[in-house]
């Protein structure tokens, strides 16, 4: 393995630490749990919070979407979005979220296109056009398995990446009819236990972090231009820590 700097930095710090503390003969406090490579917490340099006055309603009612000390609550009713008011190109997106019941669905649409979301506010279909990462509770593919007697195998409930009436290729491993980028890795947490999504679009490139890690997302995205939305879809959710960083 090639020792970079920074690890070769890292580890030097951690040998000047350990080395201290046998010279004095004080204990060292207890580690801290290591996080997952590549977290993405928001902060930092051009990161900002996306708070109310950054979103406006498109087809939900006044009080599906509401923003108190830091929670963004959905109610899930009716099924619609609310959208930035501003298109982003180039981005990065980190959001909290937990589903407040079991089957919950949910998601946060990139690059939605304006036609879709100007027909959806003239009562013309229900979520708009775009990329969705979907956020979708367990209980969803449990009751699937107990309605057909099969497991689910066009969606997973880990963080699928895919197109809604726009063009995509995800990334593999691909759902059985293509259209859908299928984790890598099954980590989400059940119902009323905070997720962490890290999103990253770059030149029509979509990439999904879940928890850590990455699992999912795809390329060739047309367009690659859009605004972002976070979706109502019949049960309960909240988000918090949505914060975004634009890039060139």
């Amino acid at each position: 393995m090639k020792l970079t700097r920074r690890k070769f930095m890292a580890g030097a710090s951690c040998a000047s630490v350990s080395l201290a503390a046998s010279i004095t003969g004080a204990a060292e406090p207890p580690a801290k749990a290591a996080l997952p490579k590549a977290f993405i917490d928001g902060t930092g340099e051009g990161w900002r919070a996306m708070v109310e006055a950054d979103f406006e309603k498109v087809n939900c009612e006044d009080g599906t979407f509401t923003w108190k000390e830091g929670v963004i609550y959905c109610t899930g009713k009716p099924v619609g979005v609310v959208k930035s008011k501003k298109p982003y190109k180039n981005l990065e997106l980190v959001v909290e979220w937990r589903h407040m019941k079991s089957a919950g669905n949910s998601g946060v649409f990139i690059w939605a296109t304006p036609a879709s979301l100007d027909n959806l506010k003239k009562g013309k279909g229900r979520l708009p056009k775009g990329i969705e990462c979907q956020i979708l509770d367990h209980g969803y593919a449990e009751n699937f398995k107990k309605r057909h007697k099969k497991d689910p195998d066009w969606f997973t409930s880990n963080g699928d990446v895919f197109p809604c009436g726009v063009k995509m290729k995800p990334f593999p491993p691909v759902a059985p009819n293509g259209s859908r980028s299928f984790p890598s890795k099954n980590l989400s947490r059940g119902v009323k236990e905070w997720n962490h999504y890290y999103i990253r679009c770059i030149n029509g490139e979509v990439r999904l972090w879940v928890n850590g890690e990455e699992v999912s997302g795809g390329t060739a995205c047309d367009p690659s231009e859009g605004f972002l939305c976070l979706e109502s879809e019949g049960s309960p959710v909240e988000f918090k820590n949505l914060r975004i960083r634009e890039l060139p």
